[in-house]
């Protein structure tokens, strides 16, 4: 497999964003549906994240400032909007796995008609739904801050890319 495809987004006003990296891993598995998804689960889990539902993306731009999130998708593709209005438009198909960390807003700006992805958080996270409304700051950048580096990377375990490039960004 490649290396991961990293975007850095700074802070966005509304959206905190991070100091590391969204990673992008591209074609992590073949086929679709329920066996895919099956699969995504197993190896996020493997991996220390464990898949928390099965589901689509929101069209509301959004973060998470108590935990980092992957996302597996196993049926179709989405446009994702990573870092707010002016963020990176990144075309997401199935077999891929996106890795948003805290504070990295997200949403879904056009998706197939049979879109679907795994979402998995850290093992000993929680994640909460914040939408970079002005009261939500500076508590979330706190939360961001405090939320650990995971101990494995959700695609490739202790040995992946997420690691190194995280703590290479501060972490």
């Amino acid at each position: 497999m490649s290396e991961p495809e990293r975007y850095l987004l700074a802070d966005a006003g509304r959206f905190p964003n991070s100091r590391y990296p969204v990673l992008v891993y591209r074609g992590v598995a073949s086929g679709a549906g329920t066996k895919l998804a099956a699969l995504f689960e197993q190896r996020f889990g493997a991996h220390a994240w464990p898949a928390a539902w099965r589901n689509g993306l929101y069209t509301e731009h959004h973060y998470h400032s108590t935990a980092h999130e992957a996302l597996g998708v196993y049926e179709g593709w989405v446009k994702a909007r990573l870092g707010g209005e002016r963020g990176e438009l990144v075309l997401l198909q199935v077999g891929d796995v996106v890795v948003i960390p805290a504070g990295v807003a997200h949403c879904n700006e056009g998706q197939s008609k049979d879109f679907r992805v795994v979402g998995a958080y850290p093992r000993g996270t929680d994640m909460d739904m914040n939408y970079g409304q002005p009261t939500e700051r500076p508590a979330a950048d706190r939360r961001i801050n405090a939320v650990p580096l995971p101990e494995q990377d959700p695609v490739l375990g202790a040995g992946g890319a997420l690691l190194e490039l995280w703590r290479s960004a501060g972490g």
